[in-house]
């Protein structure tokens, strides 16, 4: 069998990867912020770093939120973009016998997405904006009880927190762009925001060119100012000839059709971004429990992961992208021949992460760190190089397969059943009851990935997810 047959032929492989490498350097890019501020703290101070690491899980959890609105707009969004270019090239309605009697025009129907993003995103960025700055030692308190460590958080979320006052418009501004075939243009717009953080970070950590020494507030600084620049840039080039910006009189005019469409898929989306968030983020607080070690090793092992996950996160979006374009368009079987190729992609990804993984362990030697957190370290990763196999498997399918045919409610199922009904339990008992080692603990914190692969096949070989979703 030839390798087109497994993973595509070359039409699909050229557009999956002109939408997937943008949106994949993208997430290597966001990633990389954290992985800057790891490393640059890690030089300047354990404690600096780890409590930084800590602080930033609240972003960690406002981006389950800001993801559930984007993936609702990116899945619906792509979906009649593809109708748009089928009536483009075809010159004539589709022929689709599965769209429903309401009809919305598609142009028209990016313009309300677009809105019901915005509306969202004030909720959320006004919303975690104030927990930062009003309880920031409440926030701090769920992840460590360390004084030192509840003491550096708070003052990094005090000044960070003004810039969740944007991320989420930025991210409404990047969905739409990816869908609308600009997912370039958003990446050079993620290039700019990393370099500023990147540079000045290690301007204001470190005190360099006459500024003072910072530590972690610097990388508080270095985080506003970038989000500001991203915001600005993404709002002057949605004003170009082609891009899409949202008609702000309509900011709160509501679509009845289109706003059930978008929190029918959106809000299995968002129960299931928390149940991961938080359940991610619960893991995070049961490591960090164990001592300042144990959760120096781990932000460091995150970071590492979250580089390493940015090629299936990107093979995700633009396979859902892809696969939206052509339910949308009608062409439901060309549609599940892609997601069966997206299916098998997915398990190359996954050995392919594995190995990277691997090598990176003797790369984590330029770390201060003390023996026992090098200890822990090692053993965390070697863990997350198999651990990568489940995740870039499940992450392509069900993100990518299950969610761009609009099939988002599995992912819950399977979250609740094998993230809080397995995993967490038995690493809560294994931490606080039975006392494991750290990595041991650690370990049960990633059976949830491994543990889904067999139950997430059986789902995609149901086609439940071969749906047009337009009107």
């Amino acid at each position: 069998m030839s390798m087109s047959h497994i993973v595509g032929d070359k039409a699909f492989r050229d557009k999956l990867f002109q939408l997937a490498l943008p949106i994949a350097l993208q997430s290597l890019l966001v990633a990389s912020v954290s992985a800057a501020d790891a490393f640059m703290l890690g030089r300047f101070e354990q404690n600096s770093m780890a409590a930084v690491s800590l602080a930033t899980q609240v972003q960690f959890v406002m981006t389950m939120f800001i993801g559930a609105v984007t993936m609702g707009g990116t899945v619906l969004g792509a979906q009649y973009y593809g109708k748009i270019l089928e009536k483009t090239q075809k010159q004539v309605p589709s022929q689709d016998e599965a769209l429903p009697t309401e009809q919305i025009d598609p142009g028209r129907a990016l313009d309300h997405i677009f809105n019901i993003m915005m509306r969202g995103m004030i909720l959320i960025d006004v919303l975690f904006w104030a927990a930062c700055l009003f309880v920031p030692r409440l926030l701090m308190l769920f992840f460590t009880g360390d004084p030192e460590l509840i003491r550096i958080g708070c003052r990094y979320l005090k000044i960070a927190g003004w810039s969740y006052l944007l991320v989420g418009f930025s991210q409404a501004y990047h969905a739409i762009m990816k869908i609308s075939e600009h997912a370039r243009m958003s990446l050079y717009v993620s290039i700019a925001a990393v370099l500023i953080n990147i540079v000045l970070n290690a301007v204001l950590i470190f005190g360099l060119i006459g500024f003072p020494r910072l530590g972690a507030a610097g990388a508080a600084i270095a985080t506003v100012i970038s989000r500001a620049v991203e915001l600005v840039w993404c709002i002057a080039v949605s004003y170009r000839k082609t891009y899409l910006h949202p008609q702000f009189r309509h900011l709160f005019l509501r679509n009845k059709l289109l706003s059930r469409d978008f929190f029918r898929l959106s809000l299995p989306v968002l129960g299931a971004s928390l149940l991961w968030g938080v359940g991610f983020t619960s893991y995070t607080a049961i490591v960090g429990h164990l001592g300042a070690d144990a959760a120096a090793a781990m932000s460091i092992a995150a970071v590492v992961r979250d580089l390493i996950c940015c090629l299936c996160n990107g093979i995700a979006s633009g396979g859902s992208i892809l696969l939206g374009n052509e339910l949308g368009a009608g062409n439901m079987e060309r549609g599940k021949q892609y997601g069966i190729w997206l299916r098998n992609t997915s398990f190359l990804i996954g050995f392919l992460s594995t190995g990277i993984m691997l090598l990176t362990i003797p790369l984590c030697d330029q770390m201060i760190l003390t023996d026992q957190a090098r200890s822990y370290l090692n053993a965390m990763m070697t863990i997350q190089a198999f651990y990568l196999i489940g995740r870039c498997v499940n992450t392509v399918t069900i993100n990518g397969v299950f969610d761009g045919g609009g099939d988002t409610m599995f992912d819950l199922y399977s979250l609740a059943v094998c993230m809080w009904g397995i995993a967490i339990p038995v690493a809560l008992l294994g931490a606080f009851v039975f006392h494991w080692p750290v990595p041991l603990v650690y370990a049960c914190t990633c059976l949830d990935e491994i543990g889904k692969i067999p139950w997430v096949m059986v789902r995609f070989k149901k086609y439940k997810w071969l749906k047009n979703l337009t009107r």
